[in-house]
């Protein structure tokens, strides 16, 4: 079945099926009013109504959309696969090179193709910094460090 539409549906609906399940897990009442299950059933619900009605729409003859009309084709393609490869590079090398090391490299790997090498390093360490500052040290979350501790 090639039919884009349908998995996506069936996808969404799934998922729906997944957040009522954990919604219930939740009080729908609280003690002054809706409680935190309230929410997420409703919204969930909604979804899994949606998405039946998305799949029901999806199997129509004349609304067919078919995966070779929605992946990327040539540059845009490689685009993807590029910013994809680089998420899991980020994965593998932040624990041994540490945040801030890890961040620089795979932004010039983006960069570096369409910029000119002095704006991709430059670039690549200011949003680093920017993002080191806010999360690290603004909002205290810890960020992956390496031997040095940085």
């Amino acid at each position: 079945m090639k039919n884009y539409g349908v998995w996506v549906g069936i996808s969404l609906l799934l998922f729906s099926l997944f957040m009522v399940r954990e919604s219930l897990k939740y009080p729908y009442y609280g003690e002054y009013g809706p409680g935190p299950g309230l929410f997420p059933l409703w919204l969930s619900g909604l979804m899994g109504v949606f998405s039946i009605l998305f799949i029901l729409d999806s199997l129509r003859k004349n609304n067919k959309i078919m995966f070779s009309e929605v992946l990327p084709k040539g540059a845009a393609l490689v685009g993807v696969l590029k910013v994809v490869l680089s998420i899991f590079l980020f994965i593998l090398i932040s624990p041994f090179l540490g945040y801030i090391v890890s961040s620089i490299i795979v932004m010039l790997i983006l960069l570096m193709p369409d910029f000119k090498w002095k704006i991709s390093l430059s670039t690549a360490a200011s949003v680093t910094i920017v993002l080191y500052v806010v999360f690290n040290l603004i909002l205290d979350i810890p960020l992956p460090t390496n031997m040095l501790g940085w």
